[in-house]
């Protein structure tokens, strides 16, 4: 009898940690998300990929690799970002990463809601795309090549690996 205990003891607690295994795998799968790399041309973005998670749009614009960050607010309007940090962009990590439901600067460890991206300018933010820099339709966001291009000097230190 004590054996059979035993056994679905240890049955109940691998199912527990299976479970929550999937739950955690889940949750950070959504983290953090990098579409693939485009280069030299516009970044046209679909509006059906932009959730509460921040996607992330690597560019390459003559050489130099940029980044776009894209992601709904609370308030459900979408809005975007070049992903480096408007003061710590010269030192090459000033780029964010999602932790729950702030974006974090890696090089300084200030901390955004979504509700401040492209709303706030100056300061520890992540450089905002404002709606006069792209072209917003039904189901898509285009940030030109020129804009871009524009954008390379914050990103001519750029670390993120």
């Amino acid at each position: 009898m004590k054996r059979c205990f035993n056994k679905n003891k240890a049955v109940v607690l691998t199912a527990v940690l299976l479970i929550m295994g999937s739950a955690l795998f889940a949750q950070s799968g959504q983290l953090n998300a990098v579409k693939p790399a485009i280069a030299d041309r516009d970044l046209v973005i679909q509006v059906s990929e932009i959730t509460e998670n921040a996607v992330f749009y690597p560019v390459d614009i003559e050489g130099t690799r940029l980044e776009v960050l894209a992601v709904k607010a609370p308030d459900g309007t979408i809005r975007t970002a070049f992903n480096t940090c408007q003061v710590c962009y010269g030192s090459g990590r000033g780029f964010y990463k999602q932790q729950g439901t702030v974006l974090v600067c890696q090089n300084c460890g200030n901390r955004f809601r979504m509700s401040q991206v492209e709303v706030r300018s100056g300061g520890c933010n992540p450089v905002p795309i404002f709606p006069q820099n792209k072209t917003v339709a039904a189901d898509t966001i285009t940030i030109s090549k020129g804009y871009l291009k524009e954008a390379k000097t914050i990103f001519a230190r750029w670390k993120r690996g």
